[in-house]
């Protein structure tokens, strides 16, 4: 186990924190050289009022992750202890921030599961029921959206008259939600039609170097995958409304942080429309190639957001810059900090137990 343990802490060399910080920060950096206006910073004054809307959105952020918290224990049949829970989340999270958007931490998220001491087959069907409940939230919520609000307001499109299939926003979007949509499909396929199918995708997920080493075991445990599969197929629809309202939590939470950021600052109206641009966002960001969307999400947060902040022109593109960076700071770099003082404490601890 030494030498897994080794290769397990090589895999978080510091480049896999600095990369997306370097990408990130370095949009930022450059758009805020490009755009710099000393006079905007009189907008962005602190006061006791934006103090508050920023506590509000540090509380949802937390109420994200308890969403998460509360889910893995509802999909684990109660198996993982409220802080294994909470390690796993931080432990997902950052993997999730430190490899693309398409990626994500749910390659290495079977292992972080299965290391708290579910077998493999058991910590496959939790990422993947997972997995399919984070994809139905945006299944279900974009085009409920689509209905409620038109594509001008959603898209950014000064007219419907000026409605383009060439629009970029909406590009990304149908792009991203189909990739989310045949994903649903195939894990559906999968949980509650042909287990052995989802068996053999666990065995492609295997084949990605950070974890090819555990192929052999990953196989072994066909059995384990079965089972797990009968067990999520047979569980009531009262277990499925529990983890779903923690995924419509979690889901829910993240998104209204970008409203209570912009009220610590202005007054804004279209909350309803902000919300829906923000799961927009998120789903164009699945086709970021770049580690946690770093670059990609500060850039569609300035094109995307600034209409709904009223002040002068000539001041709006440092003012959104200078949001764009706070939203950053609240809702993605806390993970990279974090995950860099647990993830190798617990890599050491986990992989030097030989006997589990």
């Amino acid at each position: 186990m030494a030498k897994d343990n080794k290769k397990a802490l090589k895999s978080i060399r510091s480049s896999r924190i600095i990369y997306p910080l370097i990408i990130g920060l370095g949009v930022i950096g450059y758009m805020v050289a490009k755009e710099f206006d000393p006079n905007a910073l009189s907008y962005l004054k602190i006061t006791w009022k934006g103090v508050f809307w920023l506590f509000i959105a540090a509380l949802l952020m937390l109420s994200r992750d308890i969403g998460y918290v509360i889910r893995l224990k509802v999909l684990s049949d109660k198996q993982l202890s409220w802080w294994q829970s909470i390690r796993i989340v931080f432990l997902w999270e950052f993997a999730s921030a430190i490899t693309p958007s398409a990626i994500g931490g749910t390659s290495v998220a079977i292992i972080f599961i299965h290391k708290e001491g579910l077998n493999i087959g058991k910590s496959a069907a939790v990422v993947m029921a997972t997995s399919l409940l984070d994809e139905l939230y945006f299944i279900i919520f974009f085009p409920l959206l689509l209905f409620i609000l038109t594509p001008a307001e959603l898209f950014n499109i000064d007219t419907v008259e000026n409605y383009s299939y060439l629009n970029s926003f909406f590009l990304f979007a149908i792009i991203g939600y189909s990739v989310k949509l045949l994903w649903v499909i195939a894990v559906s396929y999968g949980l509650f039609v042909n287990p052995k199918g989802l068996r053999r995708l666990i065995l492609l997920v295997f084949r990605l170097p950070i974890i090819r080493k555990w192929r052999n075991s990953a196989r072994a445990a066909g059995n384990d995958i079965i089972k797990s599969s009968k067990e999520l197929k047979a569980k009531p629809f009262k277990f499925w409304l529990k983890a779903f309202g923690a995924t419509v939590l979690s889901w829910t939470s993240r998104y209204w942080i970008v409203n209570a950021l912009f009220l610590a600052f202005f007054l804004v109206k279209g909350h309803v429309i902000i919300f829906a641009r923000q799961l927009v966002m998120w789903i164009m960001m699945l086709v970021s190639p770049t580690p946690g969307g770093s670059g990609f999400s500060e850039y569609v947060f300035k094109e995307y957001l600034a209409e709904f902040i009223e002040v002068p022109a000539d001041h709006l593109p440092f003012i959104i810059i200078a949001l764009a960076l706070i939203w950053r700071l609240i809702s993605y770099y806390p993970y990279l900090i974090i995950g860099a003082f647990i993830f190798p404490k617990w890599v050491s601890k986990r992989f030097n137990n030989t006997k589990k």
